[in-house]
This record gives C-alpha cells, sequence and structure tokens, in this order.
C-alpha cells in the first residue's frame, strides 16, 4: 500500500523538482571526449548541490578521461539495508534542431509534458532521486549511495572499470538505477532485462581508385557491391538474424503491442515489421544487427565509375545474458568467412558492452512490485529494454549480492535520442513517490 504521507509531501515538492528540472535541462551537457568544462561541468555542479541539500554528504569523483561524477552517502541506520543510487546528467545532441517543435534546450510545457533535450534521459530522473530523499527529509529509513555520472552517452569512459579497483564505494544491498521507465503511460514497469551491444567495422578496397564504369564495369571488383552482398548476409530472407552462435529466446513476459511498436518507431504506412517471432524477443531478448553507417560515394556527387573502396559500421544487439565480446566475435567470424565474389573484408571489432538479466526473487523486487503498483494503480509489468547502460553490469560485479532495479520517469512515447523528447508530468510525479515509499517499504521487508 502506497504511503499517503510520502505521496502528499512528493505532490508538494513538484513545483519546486520541476523548476530545477527545468533548470537543469537548459545545461547543455553533451557528451563528450574531447572536454568535461563548461556545460558538462555546470551540470555536474548543479547536480551535487541538489543531492547536497537532500542531505548526502557529496564527493567528486574524477577519472582519466570522464566527465566528473558525483558520489556520496547517507549512512544506514542500524539493521538497515543500503540503496545505491544511479543515473546520468549527460546527454545527447538535439540532432537536427529543424525537427524540434520548440527549441530542444529551452524546456517547455505542452500537454502535461515537459519538452526538452534530456527532460527524459536522464535528467527526471536525477530529479526523482532527489526528490524522494527530500520526501524523508534527507533522513531516509535506509542507508544511501550515490553514483551519478556525466560520460553514459558516450559509454562511460572509465568508470566501468573503476567499481572492481573500489568495490565499498559502490557496495549495497539494492541499486536502483534511475535510467529507464514504463512501457507505456500509466502502466508500472520494471525492467529486468538490458541486452548487450557492440560495434563492428567491416571495410573493403578492391581498385588503386575509381575506375570507368563502361570500360571496366562487369569485370572490375565493386568494393560497394560486395560491402552489399556481405551486409545482406546478415539476416534471412525474413529478417531474422542469421548469424551463428548469437543466443535467442522469446521473452516470457509482457511487450509492446505491434500497434505500439508501429506507432513508436514511426513506420510508414503499409510497410511490414521485420523478422520473426514475439516482439519482445525481436527487441529485448534476441539479437539485432543495425548497420548505422555506410560511406560510399554520395549520389549528389557520384559519376560512372566502379567504387574502389567502401566502409560501414555495424550496431550489434546481444541477448541480455550473453557475453557481448562473444556475440560480436560470432558476428566478425561470419563476415570474415563471407567473400562476396571471392573477395574478403576488412572486419575491425570495436567496443562493447554486456547486458544484464535481473533476479527478480528478493526483497528488494518484493517491496518494488508493492510499491509501484500501488501508486500507480495498475498491475506491475516486467519489461526489457532493447537498450544498453554501460554501467549496469558493472556495478552488479562490484555488488554480486545486490539486487538491481532498473526504474525510472521515461514512458515509451518519450522520444529519447529525438526530437521532442518529452518528459510527461504524472510519470515523473509517481516515479518519485515510488523511489520514496520504496525506500520505507524494502527497510521493512529487509529487516523482516
Amino acid at each position: 500500500m502506497a504511503d499517503t504521507g510520502k505521496r502528499t509531501r512528493v505532490e508538494a515538492l513538484m513545483p519546486e523538482l520541476r523548476r530545477e528540472l527545468e533548470e537543469l535541462a537548459r545545461i547543455t551537457s553533451i557528451s563528450s571526449s574531447e572536454s568535461h568544462e563548461g556545460p558538462l561541468l555546470d551540470a555536474h555542479d548543479m547536480v551535487a548541490r541538489l543531492f547536497a541539500d537532500a542531505g548526502i554528504a557529496v564527493e567528486r569523483l574524477d577519472l582519466p578521461g570522464t566527465a566528473p561524477i558525483v558520489t556520496g552517502e547517507i549512512p544506514a541506520p542500524e539493521g538497515a539495508p543500503t540503496v545505491l543510487l544511479y543515473s546520468h546528467y549527460d546527454v545527447v545532441g538535439p540532432g537536427d534542431e529543424s525537427l524540434w517543435d520548440t527549441p530542444p534546450f529551452e524546456p517547455s510545457e505542452r500537454n502535461g509534458a515537459l519538452f526538452g533535450r534530456g527532460t527524459a534521459d536522464s535528467k527526471s530522473n536525477v530529479l526523482a532521486h532527489v526528490g524522494a530523499l527530500r520526501a524523508h527529509d534527507g533522513e531516509p529509513p535506509v542507508g544511501i549511495k550515490l553514483l551519478i555520472e556525466g560520460h553514459e552517452e558516450i559509454g562511460s569512459g572509465a568508470l566501468p572499470a573503476y567499481p572492481a579497483e573500489d568495490p565499498e564505494l559502490f557496495r549495497a544491498d539494492v541499486v536502483v538505477v534511475g535510467d529507464a521507465g514504463s512501457v507505456r503511460a500509466g502502466t508500472p514497469t520494471l525492467t529486468v532485462g538490458l541486452r548487450g551491444m557492440g560495434d563492428v567495422t567491416v571495410e573493403v578496397e578492391t581498385l588503386a581508385s575509381a575506375k570507368h564504369s563502361g570500360l571496366y564495369g562487369g569485370a572490375a571488383p565493386d568494393a560497394l557491391l560486395v560491402l552489399l552482398h556481405a551486409l545482406a548476409s546478415l539476416h534471412d530472407e525474413r529478417g531474422d538474424v542469421a548469424v551463428a552462435g548469437l543466443r535467442r529466446e522469446e521473452w516470457g513476459g509482457q511487450s509492446q503491442t505491434e500497434e505500439e511498436l508501429r506507432a513508436l518507431a514511426e513506420v510508414r504506412d503499409g510497410l511490414p515489421l521485420i523478422g520473426t517471432g514475439g516482439l519482445g524477443s525481436r527487441v529485448w531478448s534476441g539479437p539485432a544487427i543495425t548497420v548505422i553507417g555506410i560511406d560510399a560515394t554520395p549520389v549528389e556527387r557520384s559519376l560512372n565509375a566502379v567504387p574502389a573502396r567502401a566502409r560501414a559500421r555495424l550496431n550489434l544487439r546481444f541477448h541480455p545474458e550473453q557475453d557481448a565480446v562473444e556475440g560480436q566475435a560470432a558476428v566478425v567470424e561470419h563476415l570474415r568467412a563471407i567473400k562476396p565474389f571471392g573477395i574478403g573484408l576488412e572486419v575491425r571489432a570495436e567496443a562493447t558492452g554486456n547486458g544484464y538479466a535481473a533476479r527478480t526473487a528478493g526483497p528488494a523486487y518484493a517491496a518494488a512490485r508493492e510499491v509501484w503498483a500501488a501508486t500507480w494503480g495498475a498491475e506491475v509489468v516486467m519489461a526489457g529494454s532493447g537498450g544498453s547502460i554501460p554501467i549496469v553490469q558493472a556495478l552488479a560485479a562490484a555488488a554480486p549480492d545486490a539486487e538491481l532495479l532498473v526504474v525510472g520517469t521515461t514512458d515509451g512515447f518519450a522520444n529519447i535520442h529525438g526530437p521532442n523528447e518529452r518528459v510527461l508530468l504524472d510519470e515523473f510525479e509517481k516515479a518519485t513517490i515510488a523511489e520514496a515509499d520504496f525506500f520505507t517499504r524494502y527497510a521493512e521487508l529487509y529487516r523482516a
């Protein structure tokens, strides 16, 4: 049952939390591997102040080549568990600003939603953590540890390797990852699976330079044609991944409906989805290979010439429990074995990140199921996520006995990383209430 006192307290806090979210969202804290000053540092400093004011003894963690990290602690009361709160203050760039209805870094409210880059991913989640602590006046019934980073959108920098060096900093009984949310608005959701990821670059060079297609076409090996044949081999005629060694299982819980996925992906009318099986297995518990970039002569500058070079970059997604390096190696081996017209390709493995499959039988999940259902007034859904959160696996390794909850303020139509990103203010409020209540209920079940 929801704590009506905490609900009332959070409701009273929401105007200030919303004002602070707007202020934080105005900071253009776009992830950068070049500089961690300017807006990234401004966002870090504001987040540090917010948590300090909420009762955390805040510290700054600096790691090589990584935006500064906000850490801190509230010691646990005698016999109480410790909760590690995670989120991130960095954002992706706005992309084509002409596709935004309002400027991306000037938050704007429309129809009960706050629009702006980072409002959903993940600055509202940062403020939900702050609000949950304020609801307890900085004295929650659990211990609190804090980890708010500024590099998540580009792989978390040196942070994923750090928990193994200093596991005590991350030791907790449960980790609450504020970087997700509801499958759909009004449906309380606990994300229990995250797909792993990896990147691969494929390149082929067949000629010293492009040659006249009238004189040489039909005999001179076309680099782009070689590459396209190799890429086409990655999927079968139904659109399923056709690489041996990649794990796929049907998703056992609820998933999006086809209508929801079509609307979210903005699939053109009359076009089919690709692949077979349930949508959960296609986007949550199965592999996916996406061609995210290709280098070839642009149509506008094309000549009557046989291409000499072509290159593509692939993004790979793996089953939550498949080792990402293993999955990436299967794709690399497949592409190296494919020799269209007898021509081999240069294949380079790039960064990887493991997925995560949660254990859901402990007191934290029992408390979360109870509290999230009471807050939303609906049955809790256990969902997966096709996206990845780089630090999750590292935190799981640093605190192997801890439960891990992936929750948050967003919903399926938040349009994170796209134009007109937005957070529903009602979902933001409910996520904050649920987290505040979770502290209380989890402490009770833990002691029991």
